[in-house]
């Protein structure tokens, strides 16, 4: 039998495999539980591997926390960075703006609820907190404040100020997941559901395009 087939996921012979898995437990449990709460042996359980190969990946705790919040910061940051590049007029960029962010939660719901720890964990230390700005929400603020006062400038968009337009269109499309559990326990439905997903996307790209989008012509007659 060919070696290479034998290498289980509990091995270091497939360290992409293990990362992923380890990262990936480590958000539930991250999500779940807190940077205070969480236990490297629950996550290593849930990843199917032993402690000792997650410590080969990282060094301890703090570091595998590290590692969960560049890949929860960057993988958003990346998808509206993509959905931003595109040459499109600035409705359109916008919309896909909103759907990419939208979507890419809603393929991560557990995302929200590391990113807003962290924000609370980072309020008590300045340094960090500036740190987590600089690398990962500078950018998305600058590619999206130049949106909106190009939107502004060709008449797409009314005149909004971005230091408070942008974090109330990331709440619109953030929150919902955020409070999922609770929104399950008083209405009897499912929000995480495919059906409910889609409906909450297209309210939060009407929400957001009424708040900002011009009238046109034919809509104002």
């Amino acid at each position: 039998m060919n070696a290479a087939r034998t290498i289980r996921l509990g091995t270091r012979g497939k360290p992409e495999e293990s990362r992923a898995a380890i990262l990936k437990a480590a958000v539930s449990e991250f999500a779940r539980e807190g940077v205070a709460g969480a236990r490297t042996d629950a996550i290593a359980r849930s990843a199917g591997v032993n402690k000792a190969l997650l410590y080969y990946y990282f060094k301890d705790k703090e570091a595998l926390y590290e590692a969960v919040l560049d890949e929860v910061f960057s993988g958003v940051r990346s998808a509206i960075h993509q959905a931003l590049s595109q040459q499109l007029p600035p409705r359109e960029r916008l919309t896909a703006y909103v759907r990419a962010h939208f979507n890419y939660i809603a393929s991560n719901p557990l995302y929200p609820r590391i990113v807003h720890a962290e924000f609370l964990r980072a309020g008590r230390d300045p340094s960090r907190l500036q740190g987590v700005a600089k690398q990962y929400f500078r950018p998305i603020f600058s590619e999206l404040s130049s949106l909106l006062k190009e939107g502004a400038a060709s008449g797409d968009f009314r005149r909004v100020d971005p230091i408070h337009f942008i974090p109330s269109m990331i709440a619109v499309i953030t929150f919902y997941f955020i409070t999922a559990p609770i929104m399950k326990v008083m209405t009897g439905f499912n929000p995480m559901s495919p059906e409910f997903v889609a409906e909450r996307r297209a309210a939060v790209i009407d929400f957001i395009s009424a708040a900002l989008f011009t009238r046109t012509k034919g809509e104002r007659k």
